[in-house]
């Protein structure tokens, strides 16, 4: 039963999407609260999985058809399931949907129907992503992916919506063919352990043991698809485009780029332990040079959104230091501020939104003084603003500290540097967010367009208090979700400590 709710709730969303197309266009209420519905079943779905999900066993609630999807001679199938690596991230994803559809309530004025049939699409696309066990069903839901976000960027973006939806499609579309390539050729390399059939199943090809030569090529075939969606320096160059262009950058924040970092530690770390080892310097190397750039630029930006692009970019670049420490606080750190950052900034884009929606602009300098007349928003700015900073007892904070003391310790880097300067970035986080905050609810009201500004409705206020409680509760009691990952962590971290003392750098 649990296989089936698996796989039912990968495809109820873009299932039940199909009759959004045929909706009558002047009900779009009807519609909203149809496409609201929708998600929230999903959620509901979603945490039954989590709530049963059991942290002392490996996969679950795996389900398993097409096993001749591309005929008899190949062993490429329909395979899903859940593991500590994904579970949190698969419910966390199913909670955002549902939230951005309420944020976006009224912002969204044009092609209702097809706004939310798009984005319900994506749902099935980044839960078929974070659950597929088969490397080309997860190449299928990877690439299916970029099609819901063309348009939803494309159409309901903002003024260089074209230009930033063409940059992002071109950018995932050549990364992913060149990941495809490294797919193909692990498949044929697999056929050695099944029966000379070529094989994409994710399990059998764990029991790969390629030499080192191979894996240093397939990591970066995969690797470069990876980094670019992460998006580390200096592949980074079409996020800001996007995230002051696209409708639903809670969505960008909250899932997509976490898509990346999951991936790295599912297909990379996982089926090329030596060659991630190896090459775990380098990659630290551009995440310091990711956390410390991205803060730098993001200090200089004019624009809300900007200011927020570049600060993620920035904290991303945390993630990419945990998983490549190679430490189990390290990599648990990383696991969990994947949510930790969607939940933070994502309430910041959230909010930022509101505020365009009320104002219709983005540039700091047309705010000042907000505090004023709408308090509940300052607040909520506030809480979300402190948790991207790293305050004690809120969520970033939990998974930033495990990640620099993980670093620290690490085997691998042999080097405490790379964790001092890490926790530079904290410090710089401090640096832009502050005088954001500062710039749009503090001093004094400067314009009539101001001073009209509306408190939160309660639609609004109902989004921003699930993040807050779930920013509050990690802060608090960070245990009931780092135990989800402890297992599969550890059997990462041991697996690839094995297979480092194989190679010298």
């Amino acid at each position: 039963m649990g296989s089936s709710l698996l796989s039912l709730t990968i495809f109820f969303p873009f299932l039940f999407a199909i009759p959004l197309l045929f909706f009558n266009r002047e009900k779009a209420s009807l519609s909203k609260f149809y496409a609201l519905a929708i998600s929230l079943l999903v959620f509901v779905m979603a945490a039954s999985l989590l709530m049963n999900f059991d942290p002392s066993q490996g996969i679950q609630f795996r389900h398993v058809a097409l096993e001749a999807w591309l005929g008899e001679e190949t062993d490429v199938k329909y395979v899903v399931g859940l593991d500590g690596l994904s579970v949190l991230l698969f419910a966390f994803s199913a909670l955002v949907f549902p939230l951005v559809i309420l944020g976006t309530w009224t912002s969204v004025q044009k092609n209702v129907n097809e706004h939310l049939f798009f984005l319900l699409v994506l749902e099935t696309c980044i839960l078929g992503i974070f659950s597929a066990l088969d490397l080309f069903l997860y190449y299928i839901f990877w690439e299916a992916m970029l099609i819901p976000m063309y348009f939803l960027i494309g159409i309901w973006g903002g003024a260089n919506r074209a230009f930033a939806a063409t940059k992002f499609f071109v950018y995932m579309l050549t990364a992913s063919l060149i990941m495809l390539v490294g797919i193909i050729y692990i498949g044929i390399r697999g056929a050695d352990l099944n029966g000379g059939i070529f094989t994409t199943d994710y399990q059998k090809l764990l029991q790969l043991n390629l030499p080192f030569s191979i894996q240093a090529i397939l990591f970066w075939l995969f690797a470069i698809s990876f980094l670019a969606k992460a998006p580390l320096f200096p592949l980074h160059t079409w996020l800001p485009e996007v995230y002051a262009e696209s409708p639903v950058s809670a969505v960008v924040t909250g899932v997509l780029l976490k898509m990346a970092t999951y991936a790295l530690i599912r297909f990379n770390v996982g089926l090329f332990p030596q060659a991630s080892a190896y090459f775990s310097t380098l990659i630290v190397v551009l995440s310091i040079i990711s956390i410390i750039y991205g803060a730098a630029i993001a200090f200089a930006q004019k624009e809300m959104r900007r200011v927020l692009a570049y600060s993620s970019i920035s904290h991303l670049g945390f993630l990419t230091l945990g998983i490549f420490a190679f430490t189990e606080e390290a990599m648990q750190g990383a696991i969990l501020q994947m949510v930790n950052h969607g939940l933070s900034t994502g309430l910041l884009f959230m909010l930022v939104g509101f505020l365009y929606e009320r104002r219709q602009s983005d540039r700091l300098s047309d705010y000042g003084g907000l505090k004023k007349v709408m308090p509940l928003g300052a607040m909520f700015f506030t809480i979300a603003m402190l948790s991207s900073v790293g305050l004690p007892g809120l969520n970033g904070f939990v998974g930033e500290f495990l990640i620099l003391i993980g670093a620290f310790k690490s085997p691998i880097l042999q080097n405490g540097t790379y964790a001092v300067l890490g926790a530079i970035g904290v410090i710089l986080s401090a640096v832009y967010m502050l005088p954001m905050f500062q710039k749009i609810f503090l001093g004094e009201l400067k314009s009539d367009e101001n001073r009209r500004v509306s408190e939160l409705n309660l639609r609004e206020s109902v989004v921003a208090v699930v993040f807050v409680i779930l920013i509050v509760w990690i802060g608090v009691a960070p245990s009931s979700f780092l135990k989800l990952s402890e297992k599969s962590t550890a059997s990462v971290i041991e697996k690839v400590q094995q297979k480092s003392s194989l190679t010298s750098k």
